[in-house]
């Protein structure tokens, strides 16, 4: 059976990509084929007009498709989580001067950036701040850190859609004085002297849902064996012993970066955030392992609950219900057997 695979490149697309290519697919008798997706937008579009059989996608997007929020509405499960977490907050070089923080605790960051934004707003020139889809946890995560340091995100930012991977020509161009952007686009910007890790994403809001696998909600014939590659993949991904292979394949076959070692880093949490070289490690920056690939309705109802505070979800509907509907921890244990 052959099955078009849509993707955004980030290092939590790995189960997905390993699946195809390393043979885990093709055991389960499936002939995947792997489609680089430039945007989250034309990701969700291309899925829910059929021209992608499943697709890596965020979560919220997911909901947001589903519900008819965001692009054509589209009939969706979620029989797979791919991981949690994997995002951070990077500012230019510029504005991490102009915060300059006590230190790197999320309470001494949220409060500079909200000072610095203030500031900004107040002579009439506010700060542009990248997330890479409206509907996205990388949105939320903004949210909450800028609550975190009493600001108000929308009256004191201009906040814009960059996709992931055009982020760092964004920061060099300074089109954006800082992004939220998964793995391993912050530590790019990093590399390139560009900007500076200033917040987790794990620490802003810890084990934060991510993406998940989208396929169609009604008869798609190839929903288990894909979902048993691809958390056959996600255990290989995990594994310590795999990680330069799996860096190495990321690097040449998606295209995320062209430093193999870099990405290892972002694998494993290991993180160097500016251009000194500062280390940070928080092992949790990025989770794939298989504890995070069963589908929680209870994700789905944080989320909506999360649009809800921002405005993007009316209160007192069945949102909620609906969302948690899509996420098919069933499906999920009949494929990989309980």
């Amino acid at each position: 059976m052959r099955i078009r695979l849509g993707y955004v490149p980030l290092t939590d697309a790995a189960p997905v990509i390993a699946a195809a290519e390393l043979g885990f697919a093709r055991a389960e008798g499936l002939e995947v084929t792997l489609s680089r997706e430039p945007s989250w937008a034309t990701l969700r579009d291309r899925l829910a007009l059929g021209h992608l059989d499943a697709a890596h996608m965020l979560g919220p997007l997911a909901i947001a498709s589903a519900l008819g929020l965001s692009g054509p509405q589209a009939a969706l499960s979620v029989p797979m989580a791919l991981g949690l977490n994997g995002n951070a907050m990077t500012v230019s070089n510029a504005l991490w001067a102009a915060m300059a923080p006590e230190s790197d605790g999320l309470d001494h960051v949220a409060a500079a950036f909200a000072r610095v934004a203030h500031g900004r707003a107040e002579e009439g020139r506010p700060l542009t701040i990248g997330t890479v889809h409206p509907f996205s946890s990388h949105s939320i995560q903004l949210r909450l850190l800028a609550r975190r340091g009493g600001l108000d995100l929308d009256a004191a930012i201009r906040l814009v859609v960059v996709p992931p991977p055009d982020t760092v020509d964004a920061l060099r161009r300074g089109r954006i004085d800082g992004v939220c952007v998964g793995a391993p686009w912050n530590s790019v910007a990093v590399a390139a002297g560009l900007g500076r890790i200033a917040a987790l994403g794990c620490e802003i809001a810890p084990d934060c849902p991510e993406k998940v696998l989208a396929v169609p909600a009604e008869g798609a014939e190839f929903t288990a064996p894909l979902v048993r590659a691809v958390h056959r993949a996600g255990l290989w991904c995990a594994d310590p012993a795999n990680r330069d292979a799996l860096s190495t394949l990321l690097a040449e076959r998606a295209e995320l970066a062209s430093d193999a070692a870099l990405i290892a880093r972002t694998l494993s949490g290991a993180l160097i955030v500016d251009a000194d070289g500062t280390e940070r490690v928080n092992p949790a920056y990025l989770r794939l392992d298989g504890a995070t690939h069963r589908p929680n309705p209870d994700h789905a109802r944080w989320l909506v609950a999360q649009m809800i505070a921002c405005g993007q979800v009316a209160p007192g509907g069945d949102a909620a219900d609906r969302a948690a509907a899509l996420y098919r921890p069933d499906l999920f244990a009949a494929a990989i057997g309980g």
